[in-house]
C-alpha cells in the first residue's frame, strides 16, 4: 500500500504540473489580448483570474499565485519545471522555490549579480528539494538566495518591515482571526514564549488551587431589619417578637446578613452538602492555553491568576548565527535565524547587544559544523548539537531544537556512547518512535554516521536519510 500511495502522490504532482502548463498557455493568450488592448491590461488580468477562481472554486489569491508560479517556471526555472512535470517534487516545493527565486531576480535586475546566478540558485535548491519536505526547502531556498544576493535581501527585509500591521477578520461562530504581520524573529520569539507558558500551565494545572472571585458580602445578601415583612416566608427564621434570633451574621452600622447555611448541612464539615460547588479541572489544549495567555498578555499585560504563577520568569528563545565580521560591522552580510532563514544584520547586532553569552562555530569548507567553543557555562556538547541540528532530526520535521529532546541514537542502556556522533535532537513525537518499549512491529531504528547523518529504518524495512543541515556561508 505504501508504494501505491507514493506513486499516487507522484501522479498528483505530475497532474498539478499539467495544470500549471495550462496556465502558461493561458498567459500566452493574455499577452495577445494585452498587445491588442494595452489600455485594458488591468481589466484583462482581473477577468482572467476571476474566471479561473470561479471555475476552480478557489480564492482569487490562490489563482494569482498559481499564475505567478507557472510564469516563473516557464521563464526562469526550467529544471524545476521538468522535475515538477515528472512528479519528483510537489506543488508545495515549487511554490517555495519560486518565492525565494524573486530575491535572485531582484539582484539580477539591479545588476548586482549576473543572469547565470539564477541557474546556480536553481541547481542548489532543486537537489535539496528532491529529498526534503517543502517546509525544509523553504528555509534552504531562502538561505541559498540570500547567499547569492545578500545585499539585495537585506534591503528587502528593511523595506518589508515597514509593512507590519495587525488585522482582524471574522471566521464565524463568534470567532475572529487576529493576524499580526511582524518581523520573523519577533513572531518566532512570541510563539516560543507563549508555548513555554502554555506548557508550564499544563504541567502545573493539577497542583494549583482554584482561583475563585471574592464574594461581596455588602451586596445582595446584606439585610436590614426593616427589609423583612411579617409576611416574608423567611421572617420567622430570623425574627422573633421583633428581635433577631438566629441565622444572622452581624455587620457594622446596624446591618446584618442572612446566613445562607441556616438549616442546611455545613459544607465545611459535610462533603455531601449540596452547597459545595465542584469545579471541573483544566482540560484546555496547548493551542487553547496559548490563545488564552496571548489574550491575557495583550489585554491585562500579565497572565490572569487562573493560569497559575511563575510565568513572569519565562522569556522567549531564538537562535541566531552571525559571522564575526558582520557582528563587528566589517560587512553587512545577513545573519541567519536558525531553522527559518536570513536575518538583517542590524537586527542580529541589536540582539547580540542583549545577549550574555556566545558560542563560536567552526565550519568546514562545505558549511558543516565540526567544532564549537563558547564563553558561556552551558554544556559544550549541547551547544554543538543545537548548532548542528537546528531542528528535529527525523526526516521532514522542523521542530526547533529548544523544543526537542537530546537522544542517544544508539540507546545508552545498551552501550551507546554519549558522544556528539551518537546524539541528536528529536521532538517528543519522533523520539518515542524508537523507544525500546515499543514492539518491534512498530518501532523505528536509527543509525548515525560520524558526520551526523542519520539513517532511519521503518518497521517496513524502508530507509530514510537525514543529513545534518548545512550552514550557508557568506563570502
Amino acid at each position: 500500500m505504501l508504494d501505491e500511495w507514493t506513486e499516487v502522490r507522484r501522479r498528483i504532482a505530475a497532474l498539478e504540473a499539467e495544470a500549471s502548463e495550462l496556465l502558461v498557455q493561458r498567459i500566452a493568450v493574455r499577452e495577445t489580448d494585452v498587445s491588442e488592448h494595452p489600455f485594458h491590461r488591468d481589466a484583462i488580468d482581473r477577468s482572467m483570474v476571476a474566471e479561473y477562481a470561479a471555475a476552480g472554486r478557489v480564492t482569487t489569491g490562490s489563482v494569482e499565485y498559481a499564475f505567478t508560479d507557472a510564469r516563473t517556471l516557464s521563464l526562469t526555472l526550467p529544471a524545476t519545471r521538468a522535475a515538477f512535470a515528472a512528479g519528483v517534487i510537489s506543488v508545495g516545493h515549487v511554490r517555495e522555490i519560486v518565492r525565494a527565486s524573486t530575491i535572485v531576480s531582484d539582484a539580477i535586475d539591479a545588476g548586482t549579480v549576473s543572469p547565470e546566478t539564477m541557474r546556480l540558485y536553481e541547481a542548489a535548491v532543486l537537489v535539496f528539494a528532491e529529498r526534503e519536505t517543502a517546509a525544509r526547502t523553504k528555509a534552504h531556498a531562502r538561505q541559498v538566495a540570500a547567499t547569492l544576493a545578500g545585499v539585495t535581501l537585506v534591503a528587502r527585509q528593511r523595506k518589508a518591515v515597514e509593512e507590519r500591521c495587525v488585522q482582524v477578520r471574522s471566521v464565524g461562530d463568534g470567532l475572529s482571526l487576529l493576524t499580526a504581520v511582524l518581523p520573523e524573529w519577533v513572531a518566532e520569539a512570541i510563539l516560543d514564549r507563549l508555548t513555554q507558558m502554555a506548557r508550564e500551565i499544563a504541567r502545573t494545572r493539577d497542583e494549583r488551587e482554584p482561583h475563585l472571585p471574592s464574594l461581596d458580602d455588602a451586596g445582595e445578601h446584606t439585610r436590614h431589619l426593616h427589609d423583612f415583612s411579617p409576611e416574608d416566608p423567611e421572617y420567622g427564621a430570623y425574627v422573633d417578637d421583633g428581635h433577631v434570633t438566629s441565622g444572622v451574621i452581624f455587620g457594622e452600622s446596624g446591618t446584618f446578613t442572612t446566613d445562607p447555611l441556616t438549616g442546611l448541612s455545613d459544607p465545611m464539615t459535610d462533603p455531601t452538602s449540596p452547597d459545595i460547588e465542584h469545579l471541573t479541572g483544566d482540560t484546555r489544549t496547548i493551542d487553547q492555553i496559548r490563545a488564552d495567555v496571548l489574550t491575557d498578555l495583550l489585554l491585562a499585560a500579565t497572565p490572569s491568576p487562573e493560569n497559575g504563577s511563575g510565568l513572569e520568569n519565562i522569556s522567549a528563545r531564538i537562535q541566531v548565527t552571525v559571522a564575526a565580521t558582520t557582528l563587528t560591522g566589517d560587512d553587512d552580510n545577513p545573519a541567519e535565524l536558525d531553522g527559518h532563514g536570513p536575518l538583517a544584520p542590524e537586527i542580529a547586532r541589536c540582539l547580540a547587544g542583549y545577549n550574555t553569552g556566545w558560542t563560536r562555530l567552526f565550519l568546514d569548507p562545505t558549511g558543516l559544523i565540526i567544532e564549537t567553543d563558547t564563553y558561556t557555562p552551558t554544556a559544550p556538547m549541547r551547544r554543538f548539537l543545537r548548532a548542528r541540528d537546528q531542528h528535529c532530526r527525523f526526516p521532514g520535521c522542523r521542530t526547533p531544537t529548544h523544543r526537542c529532546d537530546i537522544d542517544h541514537t544508539h540507546d545508552h542502556a545498551r552501550g551507546g556512547k554519549t558522544r556528539t556522533d551518537n546524539l541528536s535532537h528529536l521532538c517528543r513525537r519522533h523520539h518515542t518512535l524508537k523507544h525500546p518499549d515499543i514492539h518491534d512491529r512498530h518501532r523505528w531504528t536509527a543509525h548515525q554516521q560520524p558526520d551526523g547523518t542519520i539513517t532511519w529504518t521503518s518497521p517496513l524495512g524502508r530507509t530514510y536519510t537525514d543529513p545534518p543541515p548545512r550552514r550557508v556561508m557568506f563570502v
